[in-house]
């Protein structure tokens, strides 16, 4: 399926600025039809016939003939239809502004990394996550030690005093994230975190217009591993944070017990720049709700030795002109 716009016929995207569907043909807003052409084929284009090549798990992508934004039915549709989704809050422009003010006073950055050719390469994509909500029972006991000291006349006290700690605690854990893309690396994902998941919404096919976007590559089985050590981290937290003051704490009894689990399928934004600087590939990814950037800035040799010579250089002549100085005196 795609969308065209019924004054222009131009194909219509999701735009984040306006939060509508977009004609960037003739700026028409809500004048966007579905359009579906013949059986579900994806190697073919429906808006222009040309041959197209779609991955595994694509579920969205653009026709490289037309430029035409495709979603492919089959795979936003029954067990691979998305329940929630978090569409784009931050547009390409915002996204490549973001990135020169993170960037931008790197001295060492090469001389095209921020350049306008460079940015416009930048992708939006949907992710494709797992949502787990567990129920969970903590239990805890443990003996904690606070230590007094004080000071009367030429004696120094210290009153240890030992406390017993215990904690029954019954904590929910609601939409705990677990990418479900093979080719996002796990811990970049995490870092994109946090997300603000008051903001998902029912998922709509028109959000992927103008986006990428994938099917889960694994099931919610296979990625429970996971989310049970998020949901074990997150219990540990807050568990810590309950006895906190304590100078030292001995745990005698540390249980989370999982009593339910329920998982849900979704989609969250991120863009991603691809840039390369002398063979080597250094992808940034920015959060497309919140803004929040993962990546390491490269570094230009060439200028790192331009530095150091022109600072050697000042050195020389410093330390030529405090001589001759010297000498004169």
């Amino acid at each position: 399926m795609f969308f065209k716009c019924k004054n222009c016929e131009g194909n219509m995207v999701y735009s984040p600025e306006k939060k509508e569907m977009f004609c960037p043909y003739c700026d028409s807003l809500k004048s966007h039809v579905r359009s579906d052409q013949g059986k579900d084929v994806l190697t073919i284009c429906p808006n222009c016939s040309g041959e197209i090549t779609v991955g595994e798990y694509d579920a969205s992508g653009r026709c490289p003939y037309c430029d035409t934004y495709l979603i492919y039915n089959s795979r936003v549709e029954g067990e691979y239809l998305p329940k929630k989704i978090i569409p784009f809050k931050l547009g390409k422009e915002a996204c490549k502004k973001a990135i020169r003010d993170r960037f931008g006073r790197q001295k060492f950055a090469p001389v095209d990394f921020l350049t306008e050719v460079k940015l416009d390469t930048i992708e939006g994509e949907y992710v494709p996550f797992w949502f787990y909500d567990y129920k969970t029972r903590c239990e805890f006991r443990a003996e904690g030690t606070k230590v007094r000291s004080w000071v009367n006349g030429n004696t120094r006290y210290t009153e240890t005093s030992y406390y017993d700690i215990e904690r029954n605690m019954d904590i929910p854990f609601e939409n705990l994230p677990v990418d479900a893309s093979i080719k996002m690396p796990d811990e970049v994902m995490d870092m994109m975190e946090p997300y603000n998941y008051a903001e998902l919404e029912d998922f709509q096919p028109e959000y992927l217009s103008g986006f990428l976007s994938e099917r889960y590559n694994m099931p919610s089985e296979e990625l429970e591993q996971r989310a049970s050590e998020k949901m074990n981290q997150a219990a540990l937290g807050m568990l810590k944070s309950s006895y906190a003051g304590y100078a030292r704490v001995e745990v005698k009894k540390q249980e989370i017990t999982p009593m339910s689990k329920s998982t849900s399928y979704g989609m969250l934004p991120v863009w991603k720049y691809n840039y390369t600087y002398q063979g080597k590939p250094y992808p940034f990814y920015v959060n497309g709700q919140t803004g929040k950037i993962v990546g390491e800035c490269p570094l230009s040799k060439k200028k790192v030795w331009v530095y150091s010579g022109s600072l050697w250089v000042l050195l020389m002549l410093a330390f030529a002109l405090i001589n001759g100085i010297l000498r004169f005196l």
